[in-house]
């Protein structure tokens, strides 16, 4: 098990400095500076000041090697477009937001994801099973900016029920909640679905009803215990794209979180905090992912078998 936990801790180490080279050479190989479009209109030596200042005038191999060091103290540097707040503050301040809308949404699809698979299987192809999988096919196919638009004009703008934006109460935070969780909601159902049918075909399941054990019973000791495990080997991945996700909805809710903060940076050519963000958040989503693979190694230690080979 121990050999098993360094091997993933050391992917996860390795992909984290994939990320960090990668943004870094994608950001030095746009055309230009931040400082570009502002040339004309500030004096040539505040100019060259400025690029003094984040370091732009040094060597690529120089400024790679500082960004890695900065990284390693967590520091992301200053963001080149606010003087009010370092990229750390920024993130400090947004990210909290983020996580509490992400986590609302996890929650909604943890809850309801499951059920309606659960009844989906129970009532296959049959109206509850329809209107499952039309609700799933929803889920999937429809784009957060679209299902976001759609709530804010015919339930927020339409009846008036909740805010159309902003943050600050819980009633701000329903549509969004929902924007989000309306793909990993489907995802979940349709797995779900899967494994309940699977699983009610099996044949410990009648043994346990010729036992005398009642149907409820069946389904919730056995037959839901056993379907649900594949959903938390998929958990990393909904966990990431929430967090992905809500870069648009919280631009198109207003929400002020750090999805906002890194909309804003690419508008802005912000190069300090589009890295301090995207590092961040691929420091976050990779340390997820390598919780929820071993928490999974947990529950069903086949898995570490098959993956390490011992």
């Amino acid at each position: 098990m121990s050999k098993y936990i360094f091997k993933r801790l050391l992917l996860s180490i390795i992909t984290i400095w994939a990320v960090i080279t990668i943004t870094f050479v994608l950001m030095n190989t746009v055309p230009g500076n931040p400082f570009a479009n502002e040339n004309r209109r500030i004096p040539e030596n505040i100019y060259e000041n400025l690029i003094r200042k984040y370091g732009l005038d040094k060597p690529k191999s120089e400024q790679y090697i500082t960004y890695l060091k900065n990284i390693a103290r967590f520091d992301f540097g200053e963001s080149m477009r606010s003087d009010a707040e370092t990229v750390n503050e920024m993130i400090n301040r947004g990210f909290p937001v983020s996580a509490a809308l992400g986590f609302e949404a996890l929650l909604i699809s943890l809850i309801f994801g499951p059920i309606l698979g659960t009844i989906a299987a129970l009532y296959q192809n049959k109206t509850p099973d329809y209107i499952s999988m039309i609700i799933s096919i929803i889920g999937v196919s429809v784009p957060g900016f679209l299902m976001g638009t759609f709530l804010i004009q015919f339930i927020a703008t339409k009846f008036d029920w909740v805010p159309i934006g902003g943050w600050g109460e819980f009633r701000h935070t329903i549509l969004p909640s929902i924007t989000l969780a309306m793909m990993p909601l489907a995802q979940i159902s349709r797995l779900m679905r899967s494994g309940m049918l699977e699983i009610l075909n099996q044949d410990y399941l009648k043994t346990a009803g010729s036992k005398g054990l009642t149907k409820s019973v069946i389904i919730m000791k056995h037959a839901v215990r056993n379907a649900i495990l594949p959903i938390i080997s998929i958990l990393g991945t909904t966990i990431s794209n929430l967090l992905a996700g809500s870069f648009v909805v919280e631009k198109i809710f207003g929400i002020p979180g750090i999805g906002m903060f890194f909309v804003n940076s690419v508008f802005n050519r912000d190069y300090t905090l589009i890295m301090g963000v995207t590092v961040f958040y691929a420091i976050v989503l990779i340390t997820m992912m390598f919780l929820v693979d071993i928490a999974y190694t947990l529950i069903d230690p086949r898995i570490r078998l098959i993956k390490g080979g011992h």
